[in-house]
């Protein structure tokens, strides 16, 4: 049985904290709750504190680390895109930098408003421990929770520039994620689940997990040779909908603002923001 349904990780009284949260509880500033350094210190009961929540953080328990994303992995977005479906998942990282809080403003370079800027709504894998070489079997008792995720994209440079993925997504927080991370057992990644994203609340994506590579054949192929530390944040691919595909194509502009929602997992906002 776990020790929580969902936490989420926060500032308060100059320290960062995390707490337990009912999923019938909005995560949110002002919420008073107990408090605790670490998530092993909340599961052993250890140190807690009362705090009143001051800014929410992205719920991930350790920082400085990449992001791995994987791409076209969803039917209808590989529809969209006429693209065949992959033998493999593709995959790249997004440095730490790019790591971004939910409920913020996103900076967007005069590079990235020149080419395109884009979305994609993503489920979100948090790893409880470090993987290598695991089975799909096993993929399950290495997942600390899900929560959601935005790879933000400056698709000109990704689609027609030779493949740029990186460089096109790995700008200063162009990844949000938030607003906060639900236990396994509460998540059904499969085609019961469904994820939506609105721009300026007008729906562009809506979708069942129609995972091409499910989460345990994922998180076995990018595991195989290669350590993923304890802490890291997966995001699993988008669905179809973004504003590249559609018709007519239709790029973020300064102001927007994004929310993708997962359910029981919350709505995770993010404003963009022109830099002059």
């Amino acid at each position: 049985m776990a020790v929580w349904d969902s936490l989420i990780r926060f500032t308060a009284n100059g320290g960062q904290y995390w707490a337990a949260l009912p999923l019938e509880t909005t995560p949110a500033a002002g919420l008073s709750v107990q408090g605790f350094a670490s998530i092993e210190d909340l599961e052993s009961g250890t140190g807690g504190v009362d705090v009143t929540v001051e800014k929410l953080l992205a719920p991930v328990p350790v920082t400085g680390i990449p992001i791995i994303c994987v791409g076209l992995n969803y039917r209808n977005h590989a529809n969209e895109a006429s693209l065949p479906i992959p033998a493999t998942p593709p995959m790249w990282y997004k440095p730490e930098a790019s790591l971004a809080d939910p409920d913020t403003e996103v900076p967007f370079p005069v590079q990235a408003q020149n080419n395109f800027p884009d979305f994609e709504g993503e489920l979100t894998i948090v790893l409880r421990d470090s993987i290598k070489n695991i089975t799909p079997a096993e993929a399950a008792s290495h997942i600390l929770g899900y929560t959601i995720g935005n790879d933000l994209t400056a698709r000109v440079f990704q689609r027609s520039c030779g493949g740029q993925y990186t460089y096109a997504k790995g700008f200063d927080k162009f990844a949000p994620l938030g607003p906060r991370l639900v236990h396994p057992s509460h998540i059904t990644p499969d085609a019961r689940g469904s994820i939506q994203t609105r721009v300026n609340g007008r729906t562009v994506q809506n979708s069942h997990f129609d995972f091409i590579f499910p989460v345990d054949e994922l998180l076995s192929f990018l595991s195989q040779g290669t350590t993923i530390a304890a802490g890291t944040a997966i995001l699993t691919g988008t669905p179809a909908g973004v504003g590249w595909f559609q018709d007519p194509k239709t790029s973020l502009k300064h102001g927007d603002v994004v929310e993708v929602e997962v359910k029981p997992i919350g709505v995770l906002k993010t404003t963009i923001v022109f830099e002059k």
